[in-house]
């Protein structure tokens, strides 16, 4: 008995070996996460340097080949270009709203496609009533001033997110960033779409007053008291000072109401008198010049609406030869 006891002390105890832990995602931070995403992503593509290169090359030829199809297609066939493009602006981030489920854009989208479906139907209205030009006016130049807010705004926090001075309010750089990036985008998006519609707004409203024709000449005379953009009377003189605005004169001679030859120059981007056509001169016209910025931001608009609407179809494309050619 001793004896057995003595030999069941004496064997040795076979331990498991120790079982590692599974790494949760769930249980990572954020910056581990993407470190991992990282390294997992450098372990896939590592050797494929030269196909990498091809991969590159193919993304700068149909960079180049679709900015020149673009801008031949601008040039020669300008409507139905910028009716494709303001299609695209307006349905694509719709798709990836819903996939990526990104509710307060889906929101802020849903309000704005509703209330511009409506300006754009009263717009279109035969006969077209006396009050719709000022209110299509009003509407699109509110949706400018905010988009130019929301886009200095966004700018800004991103400059003091880079400097550190979210640290003064005690804010994480990630989430001012974020709060830039977002607001940077919306001011953008909502400011090239304002202006696409307000232009073919502006286009169907003068054409239906008959004081502008696009290709012929007008097909009513204008007094000297009646604006050619909305066709109401102008009731303040040149050298009177309006309560809500006042009159303006072009260099054609040629009088408008200030909000309604404001919203035709900048809003609608028509650079020719309403009624003769002739060119007009935005730098006389505005003479304040923090109201010229919003001309040059208009210009900005006019310079991204190809990254915002072309690119994710140029992408797309160059993604489609890499499949085809089994380049990853």
């Amino acid at each position: 008995m001793a004896a057995g006891a003595a030999v069941r002390k004496a064997a040795p105890v076979l331990e498991a070996p120790p079982q590692h832990e599974q790494i949760s995602h769930t249980k990572l931070s954020a910056d581990d996460e993407w470190n991992l995403q990282q390294e997992t992503m450098y372990k896939t593509h590592r050797g494929h340097e030269s196909m990498h290169v091809e991969m590159i090359l193919i993304f700068l030829c149909t960079l180049v080949i679709a900015q020149i199809a673009l801008v031949q297609w601008r040039q020669r066939h300008g409507r139905s270009y910028n009716l494709v493009t303001l299609l695209q602006m307006w349905v694509v981030p719709l798709y990836f709203t819903i996939k990526l489920y990104w509710w307060r854009f889906l929101s802020m989208w849903g309000m704005f496609s509703v209330i511009t479906s409506y300006i754009l139907f009263r717009a279109t209205r035969k006969p077209l009533s006396g009050r719709t030009p000022r209110l299509v006016y009003k509407w699109f130049l509110l949706i400018y001033r905010l988009s130019y807010a929301f886009g200095v705004v966004g700018y800004l926090a991103i400059v003091f997110t880079m400097c550190g001075f979210n640290l003064f309010f005690k804010i994480k750089a990630r989430d001012s960033m974020d709060f830039g990036i977002v607001s940077l985008f919306y001011g953008l998006y909502y400011g090239i779409m304002g202006r696409d519609f307000a232009e073919i707004c502006s286009d169907y409203m003068a054409s239906t007053i008959g004081f502008y024709s696009v290709s012929g000449m007008p097909m009513r005379s204008l007094s000297d008291n009646v604006c050619a953009v909305c066709g109401q009377k102008i009731l303040v003189e040149l050298d009177e000072e309006g309560l809500i605005e006042n009159t303006y004169q072009l260099s054609c001679s040629h009088v408008f109401h200030e909000f309604c030859i404001r919203g035709w120059c900048i809003v609608g981007k028509k650079q020719t008198c309403p009624y003769c056509k002739e060119k007009v001169d935005l730098k006389r016209m505005i003479s304040n010049p923090w109201e010229r910025t919003h001309f040059l931001y208009g210009q900005i608009l006019d310079w991204l609406r190809y990254l915002v609407a072309w690119q994710p179809v140029v992408i797309g494309i160059v993604q489609g030869i890499n499949y085809s050619l089994g380049l990853e």
